[in-house]
């Protein structure tokens, strides 16, 4: 019999093992409906933003690039770009076996494949890739920094980064106003999904301890990564952002 979800965001997305065990259950009981959740929760133009992301990637030289989408859920912006660059080998990663299974499922390319891993600790070598993509994922990186010189880690000097996540405003009156929306919505998709509104209710949580958008960009070049380019999405509540890794030696 499935494990019920219990966890409450406000109990674990204090610390990072906290928030980690916090991601891996509620994936665990998101996983069979989340590309109903996620087409839902943004009015549905999930697809559409996703088609953005793998659009706005730049060829890569050379005969068969390395492109690895971190928090891949269900896989599909891992096929998507396996659509875009046939010739590019594409692994997808996830916390979550539930995702994984779910991914590889769906998966009928020989060059695309999914394995469970952590964002904070990907089993890759350093150097070795040339295009890093996440959905929905830095967000929930239990510690950001640390995350981020991961990427660094196995990125090559001027690959490529592109994340599509939530956007958190400078003003602490437009957060608060962003939070009670958030929390509203989500707690309901949550509760007509999965019975329990902190599912997808937790998206507000997660924000709050997410940098706001100059903290962002600030260190996302502290970390060696310099923004291409970005589009806002939504109203300016989500947002692409195209990066280019730049390593300082």
């Amino acid at each position: 019999m499935k494990e019920k979800f219990t966890l409450k965001a406000r109990d674990h997305l204090g610390s990072s093992e906290g928030k980690r065990l916090f991601n891996e259950k509620h994936f665990a009981e998101s996983a069979p409906r989340y590309d109903i959740a996620t087409r839902a929760l943004s009015f549905g133009q999930d697809a559409g933003w996703k088609r953005a992301l793998v659009a706005g990637l730049s060829p890569v030289e050379g005969s068969t690039p390395r492109c690895v989408d971190i928090a891949c859920g269900t896989g599909d912006i891992a096929l998507q770009i396996a659509e875009r660059f046939p010739d590019a080998e594409i692994l997808g990663i996830d916390l979550t076996p539930e995702m994984i299974e779910l991914a590889k499922a769906r998966n009928h390319k020989t060059r695309v494949s999914f394995t469970t891993g952590d964002m904070s600790h990907l089993p890759l070598e350093d150097d070795s890739v040339d295009i890093l993509t996440g959905g929905y994922a830095i967000r929930n990186a239990p510690d950001l920094g640390e995350t981020l010189t991961e990427f660094a880690r196995v990125l090559k000097p001027g690959a490529q980064a592109v994340f599509l996540d939530f956007s958190k405003p400078n003003s602490s009156a437009m957060q608060t106003l962003q939070f009670g929306m958030l929390k509203t919505w989500g707690s309901l998709w949550g509760l007509l999904l999965h019975g329990n509104p902190e599912v997808h209710g937790y998206i507000s949580s997660s924000l709050r301890s997410f940098p706001d958008r100059e903290s962002l960009v600030a260190l996302y070049q502290s970390h060696g990564f310099r923004l291409e380019k970005t589009k806002p999405l939504l109203t300016g509540m989500m947002r692409l952002d195209f990066l280019r890794y730049e390593p300082a030696n």
